[in-house]
């Protein structure tokens, strides 16, 4: 969560990318999709590219800019990867024709980028006489994807098999008797299947007979009900406050799951109502208790358990009749 104690802006910045070079190639305008907000770099299929330019274009209120207590206001695009931990700027210019209008480019290197990064707009200022402060960013990010042919948003979830006692991943080993894991911490939650937990994987990836399927998708349902409540978890507590302490939407996967679940947590409340209200919980531990009914409510809703129940005893009471019969 952060918090600024300085006033900031309330107008939205918005950017889109106009134009994409990969080394000394010009590539072709399906490369991005301004619906969808993503460059797909692996369009022309090679893996040697060194580095790639994207051009940007950035709208800003200025009117708001141009009467707020700020000063030396500067406009720079970010291109950030959480998994790299690698981060490129590039500073963007009032365009000479248009004075709402910030244009640039960011160049960065495929070396230091790995698969999938966000692509965003800063507004800083020194504000109070203090330099480099941020006072406003953009709320729709682009996403920079490295390995995909088209400009499609890739699903918002990953699922990653691995043996938590012998694989890859030390920090997996404590919890090596869990049969599944779920991170949150990363560019996109990650559902990690034990595949040493003996069985899970066969049944999760099964077909076989009704019962095998309705033990299949009521599995699929509980931990669909675990990533639905981590992920809820993850998102309310990395809320950025404005300088009046109202909490922002955060964007991203966090942005869906919070207006997704929201709306049954707090079912009597907007939207905005609502983001304030489970913040205002959760920080001051007034009345969180008492929303974990609901938050778990809201997951086993989207996580279907009910319908998922419903079938399985349905093929469980026909089963029963047929050994009978």
């Amino acid at each position: 969560m952060r918090v600024f104690p300085y006033k900031t802006l309330a107008g939205e910045v918005s950017f889109r990318v106009t134009a994409v070079r990969q080394d000394r190639a010009d590539l072709d305008i399906t490369v991005f999709s301004t619906q969808e907000r993503v460059v797909a770099l692996h369009q022309v299929e090679r893996e040697d590219w060194e580095s790639a330019r994207l051009s940007l274009s950035a709208r800003l209120p200025e009117q708001e800019l141009a009467n707020g207590p700020w000063s030396d206001v500067a406009v720079l695009a970010v291109l950030t990867e959480k998994s790299t931990n690698s981060r490129t700027t590039a500073l963007l210019r009032r365009s000479v024709n248009d004075g709402s209008q910030w244009v640039g480019q960011l160049r960065f290197w495929r070396s230091a980028y790995r698969s999938q990064a966000e692509l965003s707009v800063l507004v800083v200022a020194t504000v109070g006489g203090v330099a480099g402060r941020i006072v406003g960013r953009s709320e729709d990010d682009w996403l920079v994807d490295l390995t995909a042919r088209t400009p499609l948003r890739r699903k918002e979830l990953q699922v990653e098999e691995v043996d938590f006692r012998d694989g890859p991943y030390a920090w997996l080993q404590p919890v090596k008797d869990s049969a599944w894991f779920i991170e949150t911490s990363s560019d996109l939650p990650t559902v990690y299947l034990n595949t040493g937990f003996d069985g899970i994987s066969d049944l999760l990836n099964s077909g076989g007979s009704p019962t095998e399927r309705a033990v299949r998708d009521m599995l699929a349902a509980q931990i669909a009900t675990d990533v639905w409540t981590a992920v809820f978890h993850a998102a309310v507590s990395d809320l950025e406050i404005d300088a009046e302490g109202t909490p922002q939407w955060p964007g991203g996967w966090r942005d869906a799951v919070l207006r997704s679940m929201l709306a049954d947590v707090l079912p009597d409340q907007s939207g905005a109502d609502a983001l304030r209200e489970i913040h205002a919980r959760r920080t001051e531990s007034s009345g969180w208790n008492e929303l974990q009914p609901r938050i778990n409510y809201a997951a086993t809703r989207r996580a279907k358990v009910a319908r998922n129940l419903s079938t399985a005893i349905r093929v469980l009471e026909a089963s029963q009749k047929e050994s009978k019969a």
